[in-house]
């Protein structure tokens, strides 16, 4: 049903890429709109570390999703058009197997059994998905932060399976700076003497740990020019203080709190971990020898890569980088550096600048259909409040 979880096991054995396998896993994912009959309108999207593969609302799930307003009738990516399909990452806690998951060789949790994990097995399982759809071509494949790092690493070991890409907040792998932060979120949950070496009875663990954790990410994923703005140095107003008051006097130490507090409890520690050191591993040369050549391997007809001046976690030079390595395959790439300052996050947020450049990429696909067809949706109006 179209946007309620559903589920692709793996028949047999899954080889990871480091080693180990992983018996039937099972992938979550979810659709909106409808494959036509040319089965050539897919795309494929996949996530960042923390999100699940509920991207949207839709009648079987009117919860809001995490990219409600860039999927959906009439949004950029619009689904009276296009067939969207968002997996969650194999690893992760919303459905697809991961560290929480039930082993069935031992009828217990995964924990620390699990194989390792690369992005480059995010993008496999994101494969078999496909092939239980009976999709062999995408139109697009999409992949914001993490998700872009999975997508290049799909676009390098599958190539010609998707004819375009859409890379946002992403690099051809983890820089240091980066590496380092996520090393001591990492550390934080293992110091936590409620991990138990990752024994920790299911729903229970590190939650000091894990807020610890969650509030780094959250200076990360932010900018310190949004911070000047939205909180300044005001203060905690006297009737919101608590018995902690002297620790938390001013109002970002309360949006940390409120955040961290939030996500811990929603997201199993042990697959934070795994997604965590998943994401450093990645490294596009190790498909080409060098970043240039894995990128000048990766054909495709057309590419939008996004950057945002403000992202601590994956500076706009690594979307420079990106944009000059497709080129050299011979697509048509177009580089849009936005100026939202709201760090790694934009992408989630600033819709103001995001959801008109995602638009125009997905108006000029759907301007004249692959084989020379006029496009039904082609003439579909704008949303309210959007140019085409």
């Amino acid at each position: 049903m179209s946007g309620a979880r559903q589920y692709c096991e793996i028949p047999g054995t899954f080889e990871m890429r480091h080693g180990g396998v992983l018996e039937r896993p099972v992938v979550a994912y979810e659709t909106w709109g409808r494959l036509n009959d040319r089965r050539d309108n897919a795309v494929l999207i996949f996530t960042g570390m923390s999100p699940s593969a509920h991207a949207s609302s839709s009648p079987a799930d009117p919860t809001p999703g995490w990219w409600e307003e860039i999927v959906g009738p009439s949004r950029p990516i619009d689904t009276r058009r296009w067939f969207v399909i968002c997996v969650n990452s194999l690893g992760s806690c919303f459905g697809s197997t991961g560290p929480a998951s039930i082993d069935p060789r031992s009828g217990e949790p995964y924990r620390l059994d699990f194989p390792e994990l690369t992005l480059e097995d995010v993008a496999s399982a994101g494969r078999h998905v496909l092939g239980h759809l009976g999709i062999d071509t995408l139109h697009t494949l999409v992949g914001p932060s993490m998700g872009g790092m999975t997508a290049l690493g799909f676009a390098a070991m599958f190539p010609g399976m998707a004819r375009r890409l859409l890379l946002i907040s992403c690099g051809a792998h983890t820089l240091p700076f980066s590496i380092a932060l996520r090393s001591l979120q990492r550390e934080m949950i293992r110091r936590d003497p409620a991990w138990q070496d990752g024994h920790y009875a299911p729903g229970a663990g590190p939650a000091s740990g894990m807020r610890l954790a969650r509030k780094v990410g959250m200076i990360t994923y932010r900018s310190a020019q949004e911070w000047e703005q939205r909180f300044g140095r005001e203060r905690i107003s006297g009737e919101r203080r608590t018995d902690d008051a002297p620790a938390t006097d001013f109002e970002i130490e309360s949006y940390l709190e409120a955040h961290a507090r939030k996500f811990t409890g929603q997201f199993d520690p042990n697959c934070y971990l795994y997604l965590s050191r998943a994401s450093d591993l990645f490294d596009l040369a190790e498909h080409g020898g060098s970043v240039a050549a894995a990128l000048a391997r990766i054909r495709v007809e057309r590419a939008l890569v996004i950057g945002v001046a403000t992202d601590l976690l994956f500076p706009i030079h690594q979307q420079r980088e990106l944009a000059a390595g497709l080129r050299a395959g011979g697509g048509e790439v177009t580089l849009a550096e936005l100026p939202s300052i709201q760090g790694h996050d934009s992408f989630l947020v600033d819709m103001e600048r995001f959801r008109p450049v995602i638009r125009r990429f997905f108006a000029e696909a759907a301007a004249v259909s692959d084989r020379g067809y006029p496009d039904q949706a082609a003439i579909l109006p704008p949303a309210v409040g959007e140019s085409a």
